[in-house]
């Protein structure tokens, strides 16, 4: 294998690709690039830096592969941006196809999506940039003004602005507790919607009420 390795303070390299009308840029402290026809790929260490039309990405360990590096996995310390979205994510471990747009994150992920001031966290997420959905999974946190979600499974439709939980979902909504088998949250007009083995508790002053009807 034919490798290449080079060391400085910091290395800067901007490649145009014609085949995703996209051009990119990437830095680091340290970095190697394997040149075998078919087989190259770029690894970044050290404040790696990652930065494109659509997404500003930086980690501890980044990887280019793939034909006209398609792929990018990052290690540590993993940050992605996208201003143009509104979209913060942080976690462990990150995998980007940057033709399909499709973002894979692992470990204590964490996504702050500002355009609909809500806080989504879980251990692993996927999110496709092009019809923006989400789906997280284990240990599912939904946080935005009023509502605290947790599940083991959700689905973000970020466009219409709603949720799908289930796997033990539990909804809080001003005060109110719900929880069913599924819950359907519609963040636009304020409604829920439960499905199978429904339970709520109501809390109105000083008073509660639990009963199992969809409140």
């Amino acid at each position: 294998m034919f490798m290449k390795k080079t060391k400085t303070v910091l290395i800067f390299l901007f490649l145009p690709l014609s085949l995703f009308t996209d051009s990119f840029s990437f830095s680091g402290e340290s970095m190697e690039t394997v040149l075998i026809r078919g087989r190259e790929k770029t690894i970044l260490s050290g404040n790696a830096k990652v930065q494109s039309e659509d997404n500003n990405i930086e980690a501890d360990h980044v990887e280019l592969y793939g034909e006209d590096y398609r792929f990018v996995r990052c290690k540590g310390r993993v940050n992605i941006i996208n201003k143009k979205k509104g979209i913060e994510l942080s976690a462990h471990e990150l995998f980007y196809d940057r033709h399909d747009k499709v973002v894979r994150v692992n470990g204590k992920v964490v996504m702050i999506d500002k355009k609909n001031e809500i806080v989504v966290k879980g251990s692993f997420l996927e999110y496709w940039e092009d019809r923006e959905e989400t789906i997280i999974q284990i240990g599912v946190r939904i946080l935005k003004e009023d509502l605290v979600c947790r599940s083991e499974f959700a689905r973000y439709l970020r466009d219409e602005e709603k949720l799908e939980l289930s796997g033990v979902p539990v909804v809080n909504w001003k005060g109110d507790e719900y929880r069913a088998l599924k819950i359907f949250v519609d963040l636009k007009q304020d409604t829920i919607r439960l499905e199978g083995d429904i339970r709520g508790k109501v809390t109105s002053g000083s008073e509660e009420s639990t009963n199992g009807e969809d409140e």
